[in-house]
Formats: structure tokens, C-alpha cells, sequence
């Protein structure tokens, strides 16, 4: 369902009436013109079950919008977990009593902006390992300014996360595009988001080589993220595919800055894309997705919001490659969802992970 109406308690009596005995996760266009904190009195009046974030754009009907509500309704109902404080690391995460006979999913927004994402995602690991799957999202404005953006019946907050983990099966699809160009390499140093030394070296020295040699292409002070949004970094990890890094900024001392921790010691490429390889990357997410799925009744698309910008015109041929391969089995099943600053799910043995410029599609049962 996808909500463009500004009126708060028009917008919670909707939400009321579908998700009746359910969960409702709402993504919202970071330009919707409400206040979410009267939202969240409307939909506690209404005795909704929710929890929900904004982003820089919603998905719906195979686009993208800046403003609007997609409600994503999920079959069934259980406590929602609001942490705060996430850059502090102080928070505890909730026991749970999993049945072993059932499967379950456990969904997650979590301010994109904030620091220490990773070891949230740890926490959550640590508390329930892989007795669930993983699915999310990272929250916040396109702006990079942080602001609250996660909300749940508790209220509306930055450096925080919402999830709910309920009993349901669920089968996500994961991929990215971007292939190796040159490495690997190693990170000698970093602060959290940061990469302070590839090699014992200035990051940007090598990464300016290698970029301004492919493109042909000088950075100056004014094109860093235009060249940068074709070159992510990618996290080399055994058994799996990378764990895609997007450099956003480079600071005074040369050093990377990205949406997402990296850790000292990590083994990185340079990576590098097209539109073809992107494009084909959604299809295979879905395909991925279908090939785990029994009967799915709510689909969910998280996809990186640098895809866009790097795809430009052909981001809605992404977003149809995934609905419509979907859609070849489930010709009734909603495709909708948010683009994200970073991406969250389960990958190879279930270990959750944050991801950057990557696809996640996930069916709900």
C-alpha cells in the first residue's frame, strides 16, 4: 500500500484497517510533508502494531518517490524492540524463546547515519544467531545529516534502531554488480567509517590513481562523489561475495570516509560496475529469492540509494527486473519498499551484514 495523503489520522485509520491482528513496517519519503511524532500518536490511538523509518525515497508501483508512505504489512504480531543509543553501545538486546520447529525473520531499521551499525548487527547476532533470518535497512536523509528517522509506538529518535522478530518464514535474495578492478589491499588503518591507510599509504593517493587512470577523468573539489559513485570499495570476505563499501567523502587527510564501518586488517578490491552488470544484479537478487520461496504473501524490496544516482534513468528497468521476475510466479504479490543507506540481511552461514550499494529483496510468508 502506498499512502500519499498528509493527513495523520487519515493515514493511521488506513493502516488500522489493513493491518488488523498484523505488523506494519512503513517507509516513509524523506519529503513527506508530516510530523512523524503525530503520526505515532495517531497510529497509538488507533492501536496499530508498527514500526517504521524514513529514507530518502520509498518504492512503489516500480518507482521512486520522495515523498509518500509504503506500508508493508506482515501476517503476524509480536513485541517491538526499539534501541537507543547505538553510538554509545550500551544498550542490551531482548532474549527471545524460539520454538525449534518454526522458522523466523527478524526486520530491522536503524539510523544509517549513526556510528557502531556493525555492532548493533553483532549484537543482534550474538543475542540470536542463526535461529533467524536478517532483513533491513539503514534510515536517514540523502542530505547526510543526522536527524531522528527511526519511530516505533515509543516514539521518534535518531542513533537508534527498531526491529521485530516474529515467527515467519522468510527467503532473501542478495546481490550487488560491482566486479573487481584492481587489488586486493590491505586496510592498515581505520576509524570506523573511515579508511585512514590502504598499504601504509595515503587512502586517496591510491584510490585517485586507479580511478582518475579508468575514467580518464581528473578529481577536483567538485566531482569526488560523480567519480566515486562507479568505484566502491569492496570487502573481500571467504565464502561469500563482497561486502560493499561506497565511498562518500574524501577529508583533509586523505582518507576515505564511507556509509559503513570497516575494520583495520580487512582485505579490500577497488570495484567497479556498469549498467548492464547493476541491471542483471536485480534480476538475480530475485531469482535468488524465488528459488527459496514457498508461498510468500508480502515482498520487499531495500535497495542502496547511490544505485540510483549511479543509474540515473535506468533505475526503474532495475526495480522491473525485480518485479517482474517476481512476478512470474507471484503475478499478486506487491513488490514494494525503500532506498536505503545501507543494507541489511542474512549472507552465507546467516551471519547478518550491512551492505552498501546492494540489492536485498526479501519474500515474506
Amino acid at each position: 500500500m502506498f499512502i500519499e495523503s498528509t493527513n495523520c489520522n487519515e493515514i493511521a485509520q488506513r493502516i488500522a484497517a489493513k493491518a488488523v491482528g498484523k505488523t506494519a513496517l512503513l517507509s516513509m519519503g524523506e519529503h513527506t510533508e508530516i510530523e512523524v511524532t503525530e503520526l505515532v500518536e495517531a497510529l497509538n490511538q488507533q492501536e496499530v502494531h508498527f514500526m517504521g523509518a524514513i529514507f530518502p525515497k520509498v518504492i512503489a508501483h516500480n518507482e521512486a518517490f520522495e515523498k509518500g508512505i509504503v506500508v508493508a504489512v506482515i501476517d503476524q504480531t509480536n513485541e517491538i524492540y526499539t534501541v537507543r543509543d547505538i553510538s554509545k553501545r550500551e544498550y542490551t538486546i531482548a532474549p527471545y524463546q524460539f520454538e525449534e520447529a518454526l522458522d523466523y525473520s527478524l526486520v530491522t531499521f536503524v539510523d544509517g547515519l549513526t556510528s557502531h551499525i556493525s555492532n548493533y548487527l553483532g549484537a543482534l547476532y550474538e543475542k540470536y544467531g542463526m535461529k533467524t533470518n536478517y532483513f533491513g535497512g539503514g534510515a536517514g536523509s540523502l542530505s547526510l545529516e543526522q536527524q531522528p528517522c527511526v519511530f516505533s509506538s515509543e516514539g521518534f529518535f535518531e542513533d537508534a534502531a527498531v526491529y521485530c522478530l516474529v515467527p515467519m518464514k522468510s527467503a532473501i535474495g542478495v546481490k550487488h554488480g560491482w566486479n573487481k578492478l584492481e587489488g586486493p589491499y590491505i586496510v592498515t588503518k581505520a576509524e570506523k567509517n573511515t579508511v585512514e591507510e590502504i598499504n601504509w599509504d595515503t587512502p586517496f593517493d591510491t584510490y585517485k590513481d586507479i580511478v582518475e587512470t579508468d575514467t580518464n577523468t581528473a578529481f577536483n573539489d567538485d566531482n569526488f562523489f560523480d567519480l566515486a559513485k562507479g568505484y566502491p570499495l569492496g570487502i573481500i570476505k571467504q565464502g561469500v561475495d563482497y561486502i560493499i563499501r561506497d565511498p562518500l567523502t574524501v577529508n583533509k587527510e586523505g582518507a576515505l570516509v564511507c556509509i559503513g564501518e570497516v575494520e583495520e586488517n580487512t582485505l579490500i578490491n577497488i570495484m567497479k560496475g556498469d549498467q548492464t552488470s547493476l541491471l542483471q544484479a536485480a534480476k538475480d537478487a530475485a531469482n535468488e529469492c524465488l528459488s527459496k520461496a514457498q508461498n510468500p504473501k508480502t515482498g520487499i524490496i531495500i535497495d542502496c540509494i547511490s544505485r540510483v544516482l549511479y543509474l540515473e534513468d535506468n533505475f526503474k528497468t532495475e526495480l522491473e527486473n525485480i518485479s517482474n521476475t517476481i512476478h512470474e510466479k507471484y503475478p499478486e504479490l506487491s513488490m514494494t519498499g525503500a532506498l536505503t543507506l545501507g543494507e541489511i540481511s542474512s549472507y552465507g552461514n546467516g551471519y547478518i551484514e550491512f551492505y552498501n550499494k546492494t540489492i536485498v529483496v526479501g519474500l515474506f510468508e
